[in-house]
C-alpha cells in the first residue's frame, strides 16, 4: 500500500493519493474516513492495470484523518503506510494520515 502527499503552494491543503493493494475477487474498493463522514460510496478507487486500486483526495493541512479501505460491501482494510493507527469504537484500529 502507499500514500503520497503533495502540499499546495499555499500550504493550506494537500492532494493525497491513496493506493490499496490488489484484492482477490474485488470489483470495488472505496476510501472511507472521517473526511467524508464515513460515506461508503463517495470515494471509489480506480482499479489500475496492475490490480491495485488508487484515488486522490484534497485534504486540509494541519489535521489528521482516520480512514480505512472498504473492499466490496463488508471487508475493512487498514493501510500499512498510514502515519499511525488509533483504536476505534468497534474493537479495531483505524488508519490515520497526518497532513
Amino acid at each position: 500500500m502507499a500514500i503520497k502527499k503533495s502540499m499546495s503552494k499555499t500550504g493550506r491543503s494537500a492532494r493525497v493519493t491513496f493506493t490499496a493493494p490488489p484484492v482477490e475477487n474485488a470489483d470495488a474498493v472505496h476510501l472511507v474516513g472521517d473526511f467524508n463522514e464515513w460515506d461508503k460510496s463517495s470515494h471509489p478507487l480506480q482499479k489500475r492495470k496492475d490490480g491495485r486500486f488508487s484515488g486522490t483526495v484534497s485534504l486540509d493541512a494541519g489535521r489528521e484523518y482516520r480512514f480505512k479501505y472498504l473492499v466490496g460491501e463488508d471487508q475493512w482494510m487498514n493501510d500499512d503506510a498510514a502515519d499511525k493507527y488509533i483504536p476505534n469504537d468497534y474493537g479495531n484500529d483505524d488508519s490515520v494520515i497526518e497532513v
